[in-house]
């Protein structure tokens, strides 16, 4: 665009209306007033009228310039009910000229509008909600142009703005006769906790809305440069993903590359942008208002892939807006407020490690799952985390005061007094707790008949490592190594990927580090690459799948390792292996990386052991013809309890529906510990069960002594552990776990032994 931003492009004629209509301080219904006057006359009709949406979800006509004054907070319209109604349900602008003889016309007298022929709706949406209908008539039949169009979508995405803000105000002026649009009430929320704590805080939106005084532009021609400038910068960098160096690994990954930058240049996306700031709007109001678009109507679509695009356009919104405000956030740089918890739709990993971590408290997610890696993340960090929680950010404005309960999985937003004290009450019974643990944090975990049990800590970032030594491990059982693939914009080269591992060595010092190479596939989808479309991802192309058909990559990945290790103990191990020639063959090319290192002349690990993580039931039963190969075997019990009882974890209508302690689960764990131990083959077990007191001694019962777990579940699991005699719970257990057996779960009968022996549990 070769326009010159310092000529002047006055705004339309009802853009400088509706600014006018915004600089008065007058009570919410004169402001709406002015508005619907200001409408009439700049757009030339006879009709223009505002319906806002109550508490009960029916549409109030709350102002008007044509109809009957009198039927102002009177007429009430169903959702889905007539034209109006029509318009809020699908969140679409309705332009007819002929709006008496559309079949969903619903004629209100009481409103005197059956003169009127031409009727154009549009939905006044905020954060992809629909807070009312804005509607203007004509008595002649006629199509409302484009223009008219974009620019009365335009006024009503301002005044959602501003209805807000003047509720925020408080105060007898917002008062507008029983429609609240901005919660105000106390509210409880319920969800599911994906990461333990309780912490109070206020409310932080992920995106925050544009503030209605940085809407509306005084020089179209300027924010025009400007959005052209930012979609620019936007292609560039996807640009630079396609050409980067993690593109040219396999054809699949050029593809995926290719198929998201299809979005970035998708013309129809662009166009909207466009129309918006031609309309008057800021290039950072236009982005919101293509956005809410898009959300109100994936959101209803009842298409999982093209809800699942929503996800594609928010990252493009995101990355358009930093583009646009020039912002280069170094990671933990990105600005919070005192104790903010963070809201989102979902949040990716590399999103979370932008935020400062001292004034995070923590995260509330309307989507997300117990095995993302930001739950993954969050629990290493101690950040409570509720994901599930179904439209929370519909009713929530920033600076709400919040109490996070990541035990219960509930979310208390503006709760009263009374609530906040017993929450208090909460907080400061578990920061005694975790004072106890802290007492015993350097004991070594043996159980009362003698049992030694090792409690490791899974980790895969630099900010995990500190926890070591603050949570008193024994070391690291799971090192995941994606999560470095998963944070990075582009592939981790070599010398990246080396000095990761190297640290992680250097703070493990003495105590043993068990390297899972990739685990990529499933749910965990690298942030330069989409997933192959795959209708069970989860026991699709995945792990060790994708690294036996991509050699290049678990070759890499293991000279990376053999590098880092030089002159110390390497542990690594393969995940998701199905069969045992699996196994052998991931270990042959480890093997040759080993060679190479020699044949160079560099310097090798003193020892090295290479492992398999069992989380298959086939390999389950492969497990004595797995130890003649592996010199160790980890159980993976979070993919492992999934196979088994054929339940995707990331479901949350199943993922609860059954208990690991059922007898059948127990007996193959069993199976598993047994015939490690008769091969002579160290077994340990890493999962959220490890971290859970009463799985975990009844995991020790069975024959675990090696655990490996989030950094939360260490503290509890040793103060369970240094009161358990393991022999005594194993005579409990063990006529209950049979194939004779009727129970649905063990859980009640360890609850009990635990209460007769005074373990915490």
């Amino acid at each position: 665009m070769s326009q010159d931003p310092n000529i002047v492009t006055r705004p339309p004629r009802l853009m400088r209306a509706i600014r006018n209509a915004m600089a008065g301080t007058e009570s919410v219904q004169e402001r709406l007033d002015h508005f619907v006057e200001a409408i009439t006359e700049a757009m030339q009709v006879a009709v223009a009228s505002i319906y806002l949406r109550r508490p009960s979800r029916e549409l109030e006509l709350s102002a008007t310039r044509g109809l009957k004054k009198s039927a102002v907070h009177k007429t009430l319209m169903q959702p889905g009910e007539g034209l109006v109604g029509h318009v809020a349900k699908t969140a679409r602008p309705l332009n007819l000229d002929d709006a008496p003889s559309h079949p969903l016309f619903a004629y209100r007298p009481e409103t005197g509008e059956d003169k009127y022929l031409s009727f154009l709706g549009v939905p006044i949406l905020r954060g992809g909600r629909t807070l009312g209908v804005l509607v203007v008539q004509s008595e002649d039949r006629r199509t409302f142009n484009e223009e008219e169009v974009e620019d009365l979508l335009t006024v009503a995405m301002v005044l959602a703005e501003i209805l807000i803000d003047d509720e925020r105000i408080g105060g007898k002026k917002a008062a507008l006769k029983g429609i609240t649009l901005a919660p105000t009430k106390p509210e409880t929320f319920s969800g599911k906790a994906f990461a333990e704590g309780l912490t109070q805080g206020v409310a932080h939106l992920h995106v925050p809305p544009v503030p209605p005084s940085n809407m509306l532009s005084e020089n179209i021609a300027a924010e025009e440069i400007r959005l052209e400038e930012g979609v620019a910068k936007l292609r560039a960098s996807v640009d630079a993903m396609v050409s980067g160096e993690a593109a040219s690994l396999s054809r699949a990954s050029k593809e995926i590359y290719e198929t998201y930058r299809m979005f970035a240049y998708d013309r129809k996306w662009v166009k909207r942008l466009r129309e918006a700031v031609h309309s008057g709007l800021t290039a950072e109001a236009a982005v919101e208002r293509v956005r809410n678009e898009h959300r109100a109507r994936l959101m209803k679509s009842p298409d999982p892939y093209m809800r699942a695009r929503l996800h594609d356009l928010e990252d493009l919104a995101n990355r358009l807006l930093r583009a646009l405000s020039g912002e280069l956030t170094s990671p933990g740089k990105k600005e919070l407020p005192d104790n903010a918890i963070i809201f989102a739709r979902d949040l990716g990993p590399t999103e979370l490690l932008d935020y400062d971590r001292e004034k995070l408290a923590g995260i509330v997610l309307e989507e997300g799952s117990l095995s993302s890696h930001t739950s993954i993340i969050c629990r290493a960090l101690g950040v409570p985390l509720i994901g599930r929680v179904e439209g929370v950010l519909d009713r929530l404005e920033v600076g709400d005061q919040v109490l996070l309960d990541a035990e219960l999985g509930e979310v208390h937003v503006r709760p009263v007094e009374s609530r906040i004290d017993g929450f208090k009450l909460r907080v400061n019974i578990r920061g005694e707790v975790t004072k106890a643990y802290e007492a015993v944090k350097l004991q070594p975990a043996i159980t009362k008949d003698g049992r030694h049990v090792s409690l490791q800590l899974n980790a895969g970032l630099l900010v995990d490592l500190p926890q070591l030594d603050s949570a008193g491990a024994d070391g690291i059982g799971l090192f995941r190594t994606e999560f470095q693939f998963m944070v990075s914009e582009f592939m981790p080269k070599l010398k990246e990927q080396t000095d990761l591992y190297l640290q992680a060595l250097e703070a493990a010092a003495h105590r043993p580090v068990t390297f899972r190479t990739l685990d990529l596939g499933g749910d965990k989808i690298l942030p330069y690459m989409d997933p192959v479309p795959e209708e069970n991802p989860a026991i699709g192309w995945r792990a060790i799948r994708i690294g036996l058909d991509r050699p290049a990559l678990l070759r890499y990945q293991c000279r990376a390792l053999i590098v880092a290790a030089a002159g110390r103990h390497l542990r690594v191990m393969f995940p998701m292996v199905t069969t045992v020639d699996e196994f052998i063959e991931a270990r042959a090319l480890f093997d040759v990386e080993v060679k190479r290192a020699s044949s160079l002349g560099k310097s090798l690990p003193n020892k090295i052991e290479v492992g398999v993580m069992l989380e298959t039931p086939s390999l389950a039963w492969s497990v004595r013809a797995i130890c003649d190969h592996a010199d160790f075997v980890s159980v993976g019990a979070n993919d492992l309890m999934q196979f088994f009882f054929a339940s995707d974890r990331d479901n949350v209508r199943v993922a609860d529906r059954y208990d690991p302690l059922h007898p059948a689960a127990l007996s193959i764990l069993r199976f598993i510990a047994d015939g490690c131990r008769k091969a002579g083959v160290p077994i340990s077990l890493c999962g959220e069960i490890a971290g859970r007191p009463i799985e975990a001694i009844t995991l020790i019962a069975l024959g675990y002594e090696t655990l490996s777990m989030p950094v939360t579940g260490i503290g509890p699991v040793k103060a369970a552990i240094l009161t358990l005699d393991a022999a005594k719970l194993r005579e409990v257990i063990t006529p209950l776990i049979n194939v004779d057996s009727r129970l649905s779960t063990i859980r009640d009968h360890v609850r009990q032994f635990c209460l007769e022996e005074g373990i915490p549990a």
